[in-house]
């Protein structure tokens, strides 16, 4: 069983930044390929990104590349998502998910979600 923590939300004006992070508990936190996810009111879960399970892979959404990063750093359990250049349409609250499989954009396709951290961007 993995659980999944996410901190750093919050208020931030557009063109503004802000980093997230999301830490798990357990010792296996490496075997996991790391996904972030938002959801705005009334609408699905949105794919955001995903790191690889050693980080030699990211891939994003097209709406946030160029904008957004993700790393990670296993030895603290831990993976960041740094967001720059922020846009009221990015208001959401934010997810990390886990997954023992390759990277997917699927929210059901992963085996754990966090409890959510809300990032609100003031236009």
């Amino acid at each position: 069983q993995v659980q999944l923590v996410e901190s750093g939300g919050g208020l931030v004006q557009a063109g503004g930044s802000l980093r997230v992070s999301c830490t798990a508990s357990g010792r296996t936190f490496s075997s996991y390929a790391m996904a972030w996810f938002r959801q705005a009111p009334g609408n699905e879960h949105e794919f955001v990104g995903a790191i690889s399970r050693s980080d030699e892979i990211t891939y994003y959404a097209d709406s946030v590349k160029g904008r957004f990063t993700i790393s990670r750093d296993n030895a603290k359990n831990t993976v960041y998502l740094q967001m720059n250049s922020l846009k009221s349409e990015d208001t959401a609250v934010y997810y990390c998910a886990a997954n023992r499989a390759a990277i997917t954009t699927h929210w059901d396709d992963y085996m754990y979600w966090g409890q959510g951290t809300q990032v609100t961007v003031s236009s």
